[in-house]
């Protein structure tokens, strides 16, 4: 232990999860320009190769150009699954609003109940909800 001081172990972890911390923005910023629907073919092509050639100068210069609009395209991408997912819900949920046939029949036997319905009535209005 006396071969590998506390002060060099910190400097160790700093590098390690810089190292960490450049990878991620890396990666982020790969996944960024493969998103992008405003650059053509050509200036993706053009933005990767910048960064696998030369990245830390492709990184900088690409959070320098493009930096300020990556944060908006993320919130518009998260948007737009937030809209598809709420679709989805409530065309799953169907015409019903959500409600479970119990909850129907429920409804419909309160109905009966109070004589707002009759038998009939029931009977036909159940039949639509199991069928």
């Amino acid at each position: 232990m006396d071969d590998y001081p506390l002060l060099e172990f910190f400097w160790t972890m700093l590098v390690f999860f810089t190292w960490i911390l450049w990878l991620v923005l890396l990666f982020k910023i790969i996944n960024d320009i493969f998103r992008s629907h405003d650059l053509s073919g050509w200036g993706k092509t053009g933005w990767l190769i910048l960064i696998l050639v030369l990245p830390f100068l492709g990184v900088f210069i690409y959070l320098i150009a493009r930096g300020t609009d990556m944060s908006r395209r993320e919130m518009e991408r998260l948007q737009q699954q937030e809209q598809e997912f709420r679709a989805y819900v409530r065309e799953t949920a169907g015409p019903g609003g959500g409600t479970s046939h119990a909850d129907e029949l429920s409804k419909l036997v309160d109905l009966k109940n109070r004589g707002a319905i009759t038998e009939e009535e029931y009977q036909r209005a159940k039949e639509k909800v199991l069928g």
